[in-house]
């Protein structure tokens, strides 16, 4: 693995969907054991299509309350204009395709003892192995901040509604007005996203309103891929981003979303467009079901991603304590066909293999110009475990013509992993 270079790294990323199989072997026969999987994103689909691909003896059942699905990967570029709602949006009907059981409710609870599950609509649909990809739900650590502040002050970190009213506040903005973005504590699905998100829209106000401001105003003192970050910043949108850590004032405690105002301690800022993302857990069907710690996270085994209170029930994707993995799309993709293969394998009677994951996560920070950090996952001593001398970061000093391919790698992904998730 040591061999195993950032460029390799990239191409191999980049072109396709990596540890796509993970060996798994085809297996065919009478239906008789029942996997019902809870969340039908990246995760949850992932692990129910590769279940399937592996043994079409085992049925199959995916619960998820939407007919569509908005990946949040790629969304900012809603923001700054470069893409459309349609084009994040993806359907269900590929996954019908491999003969999957998908159901359009809402799970309300999952039994562990009994292995059932019980939605909104009234079903309850027996299992042998549940996955539970739950994502994220949101903490109340910045006073003011509820459901009602959430529409007009959108957090657009689900996909979706959210991002339709984040864009059409930027575009309803007059030239001059400023606007701010509230970065969360860690740990937070998608470590990158405030920052690329800050990109996304100084590139519009440059376009379309170039007396606008950008301020971050961060509950961090660091962030991924800060180096590369704040060159971006520097490079493309000097005069428009700035940020401002935790030390220096930067921390949100409370909003008012009647008048706009965010406010650090007792100082205030009113801005006249305000995206508060808040903290995070885990879903709230992960919190129902007590398959989370006293942190608000799902404790999982690395091997299997079972969960270590609820036995027979795994939780991939965001909810999960996977360190060192991120909470990224393509780390639950990967955790999808991990938990894919250890439900098959433990459902034939057969020992689990070792794991192996992948990460790689992309920023489209400027015109042709995008940013990525790479990493190899296995287990090692029974955890997780960052592979030494895989993947890597994006050279401060790459060249235009590399940070103009890193951008086409970082769209052929996008296309592979929607292909791959729910194709």
């Amino acid at each position: 693995m040591a061999n195993f270079t950032r460029r390799k790294f990239l191409q191999v990323t980049g072109g396709a969907v990596a540890v796509s199989s993970l060996g798994f072997p085809a297996i065919v026969g009478a239906a008789s054991k029942k996997v019902v999987v809870v969340g039908g994103g990246v995760g949850g689909a992932t692990a129910a299509k590769y279940i399937r691909m592996a043994d079409s003896s085992i049925d199959v059942t995916l619960i998820e309350p939407n007919t569509e699905y908005y990946t949040c990967f790629m969304s900012n570029e809603v923001l700054s204009g470069h893409r459309t709602m349609d084009s994040i949006k993806v359907t269900y009907e590929g996954l019908k395709g491999h003969g999957i059981n998908v159901v359009h409710d809402t799970v309300t609870d999952i039994d562990a003892a009994g292995k059932k599950v019980m939605t909104a609509g009234g079903q309850t649909f027996a299992y042998d192995r549940c996955i539970v990809a739950p994502g994220i739900s949101f903490a109340n650590n910045i006073e003011g901040y509820d459901e009602a502040a959430m529409k007009s002050m959108p957090h657009a970190w689900k996909a979706g509604e959210q991002t339709v009213i984040l864009r059409k506040q930027l575009e309803a903005m007059d030239d001059g007005g400023v606007v701010a973005i509230a970065a969360p504590p860690n740990p937070f699905r998608c470590p990158p996203g405030p920052y690329e998100r800050a990109c996304q829209i100084a590139m519009y106000l440059r376009a379309k309103k170039p007396k606008s401001k950008l301020i971050i105003l961060d509950a961090k003192d660091k962030f991924s891929k800060q180096g590369l970050f704040m060159q971006a910043f520097e490079r493309h949108h000097a005069g428009i981003v700035e940020w401002v850590s935790a030390e220096k004032g930067g921390k949100v405690t409370r909003v008012d979303a009647a008048t706009n105002t965010l406010y650090v301690g007792d100082t205030a800022h009113k801005v006249a467009v305000a995206n508060v993302i808040p903290a995070q857990t885990a879903g709230a069907i992960a919190i129902k079901a007590g398959l989370t710690d006293d942190k608000g996270w799902c404790p999982i085994d690395g091997r299997t991603f079972e969960s270590t209170i609820h036995k027979n029930v795994h939780v991939i994707g965001d909810a999960s304590v996977a360190n060192p993995l991120p909470k990224s799309g393509y780390a639950a993709n990967s955790e999808g066909k991990v938990a894919a293969a250890a439900v098959v394998d433990l459902l034939n009677g057969r020992e689990p293999g070792d794991p192996a994951l992948v990460n790689t996560c992309y920023s489209v920070v400027g015109p042709h110009d995008a940013i990525s950090v790479a990493k190899v996952y296995d287990l090692k001593d029974g955890k997780l475990n960052a592979v030494e001398g895989s993947g890597g970061l994006t050279s401060a000093d790459s060249s235009p013509e590399m940070r103009a391919r890193e951008e086409e790698y970082a769209y052929s992904w996008f296309a592979n992993i929607k292909k791959d998730s729910w194709g």
